[in-house]
């Protein structure tokens, strides 16, 4: 089968180029021996069934990161590379391009973003931009499916012109001859958007713009979060799925172990999916019921922040104040994705030059940075009670994550570069690619939690039933009873939090707490030992002697800020 490539810097719309050659038919694949993802899909063009591959993005064929490598050593593979180049961004894309060129795989360009240009006041001859190149260069729009059909068509037109190789100078005055030859760009009057993507980054408007999205952003986020638990799950749970679970109750009446193992303990005679504490109840439930609808509302609009391009900027935002802590700029990256999940955040932090930075991010990841199913827990049980409460935690995380960074940075000392970051144009959202991040990610959680609760909540049933729950209790009753005024049951969210925190937090659902000590578990508990994926991750980027380091500091930090909040709260 033909293997087509798509190559091009970051941010250029190769997934969505991606997403409308290979529709559904697509799935993402971890580069043999690395993390690094890219995705693979197929197609049929003309009679004949080809494989297209996304590569990871590249700006350039000497490699300054993981992903770049896995992109370099993915180019031996191809058949055809079709280059995307986004066309306002020329004379930067042309440095990728150029050192194409002088492999032996046949080339075309897709010149993307075509629609931005006539925006923008750029004007390129395409037809001389070919007859430089020596290959075909195709204007395309991913988002609207303009030029695609062309582009398909010219694949069998690709060549392979074969240039001498460049030393850097000299590459870089041929594209400025290439561009001094071929672009043109005229005086336009800045849009509406371009105004917001000044303001977006202004030291004083940028704030009030991150202030503004932030708030929407939650807004919305338990909109749909409380809209799907109100109108679609609670009423499934409630009317479709407990007459069932109450047949399996009556069947099982004669074998009360088995009953409190797989319905839970009746409550007030019928089943509570919070309380009741079975596989079938309170198992399914807190992922499904609880979780679920949260991780949903917050994975589609960090897609939509995403696509849109509004993340870089907020990274350009906060580039000073992270240089105040002793960090990269870059750093505020991988914190940023770790609101959606811890793992790929720590993934990223392969990107920070040093391993002292490493280090220190990938602890304040861990500790403070709640994972989009940690953040769903949070809001759904201190959301009943008032936004308030959940500020407050989302306070603490923030004043843990500010402290520590002060502290380490007391004991630790080093170079910290500037940062140097792609900033994209605020875009509209390509909603069939935001779909298909939307759903790999949803369904990835569903995989991964339910399981976790499910195997969670046996355990702790078969601990309870053989009287190993109770010892652990009386064990850790100073710390939980005494120190975070928690009741001794909370030790079940403990211990399944070092399978999965958010979990964890789940837990405290069914034991009836008051809400000040819902809020002290939730703080501690979103500080506590990192899931059991991030931890498989953390030990394989830091090694063990760190990975050691940065566990007895959140463990250390979560027990002593808990104990602190349970003193100063007084409600």
């Amino acid at each position: 089968m033909k293997r087509i490539l798509l190559v091009g810097n970051p941010n250029v719309g190769k997934s969505v180029i991606f997403t409308k050659l290979t529709g559904v038919n697509v799935c993402a694949s971890n580069y043999p021996g690395t993390t690094v993802e890219f995705c693979r899909g197929s197609s049929i063009i003309g009679s004949e069934e080809v494989e297209i591959i996304d590569v990871p993005g590249a700006y350039s064929l000497e490699p300054t990161n993981k992903a770049e490598e896995v992109a370099i050593e993915m180019l031996s593979e191809g058949d055809v590379i079709i280059n995307v180049v986004d066309a306002t961004n020329l004379e930067r894309n042309l440095f990728l391009t150029t050192q194409l060129l002088e492999r032996d795989t046949p080339l075309v360009v897709a010149l993307n973003i075509w629609d931005e240009t006539k925006h923008r006041g750029i004007e390129i001859d395409v037809k001389r931009l070919s007859e430089l190149l020596g290959v075909p260069v195709i204007p395309t729009n991913a988002r609207s499916g303009f030029g695609l059909d062309h582009l398909v068509r010219a694949l069998k037109h690709a060549t392979t012109p074969m240039i001498e190789p460049l030393t850097v100078d000299e590459r870089w005055q041929r594209i400025g001859k290439i561009i001094s030859s071929v672009q043109r760009i005229r005086h336009h009057h800045h849009t509406f958007l371009e105004g917001l993507e000044d303001a977006s980054i202004h030291p004083v408007s940028g704030y009030i713009v991150a202030a503004l999205v932030i708030a929407v952003t939650f807004a919305i986020i338990r909109l749909i979060g409380e809209s799907l638990i109100g109108y679609i799950l609670d009423p499934f749970f409630e009317k479709a799925y407990m007459p069932l679970l109450l047949r399996v109750s009556d069947y099982l009446v004669g074998h009360p172990l088995l009953h409190d193992v797989l319905v839970g303990k009746l409550v007030e005679g019928t089943i509570n999916f919070k309380e009741s504490f079975g596989l079938l109840s309170t198992g399914l439930y807190v992922p499904i019921g609880m979780v679920l609808p949260y991780v949903v509302a917050f994975y589609f609009m960090l897609g939509l922040l995403e696509d849109i391009g509004y993340l870089p900027r907020l990274a350009v935002l906060l580039d000073g104040f992270m240089h105040r802590l002793g960090l990269h700029g870059y750093s505020i990256i991988p914190s940023l994705l770790g609101l959606g999940c811890n793992v790929p955040a720590l993934l990223a932090t392969r990107v920070l030059e040093s391993r002292r930075e490493r280090f220190i991010v990938a602890t304040l990841i861990s500790i403070a940075v709640p994972c989009a199913a940690l953040q769903a827990m949070i809001v759904g049980l201190l959301a009943p009670f008032g936004m308030r409460y959940v500020a407050l935690v989302y306070a603490v995380l923030f004043l843990v994550w500010l402290g520590l960074g002060l502290i380490i940075r007391l004991f630790t000392r080093g170079f910290i570069p500037a940062l140097l970051i792609e900033i994209p144009p605020y875009r509209q959202p390509y909603l069939r690619s935001l779909l298909m991040k939307f759903r790999i990610r949803a369904l990835g959680f569903l995989k991964e939690a339910v399981p976790v609760v499910i195997v969670g909540v046996g355990v702790v049933n078969v601990f309870y039933a053989l009287g190993i729950l109770d010892h652990i209790a009386r064990f850790t009753s100073p710390i939980i009873t005494k120190l975070l005024g928690l009741p001794r049951e909370a030790v079940i969210a403990v211990v399944i939090g070092f399978l999965r925190k958010d979990i964890g937090v789940g837990m405290l659902a069914p034991l009836n707490m008051t809400l000040r000590q819902l809020v002290v578990g939730c703080a501690t508990l979103a500080m506590f030992f990192p899931c059991i994926a991030t931890f498989v991750v953390m030990f394989k980027e830091l090694g063990p002697i760190n990975t050691a380091k940065s566990i007895g500091i959140m463990v250390l930090t979560a027990f002593v800020v808990g104990g602190l909040l349970n003193a100063l709260l007084w409600f």
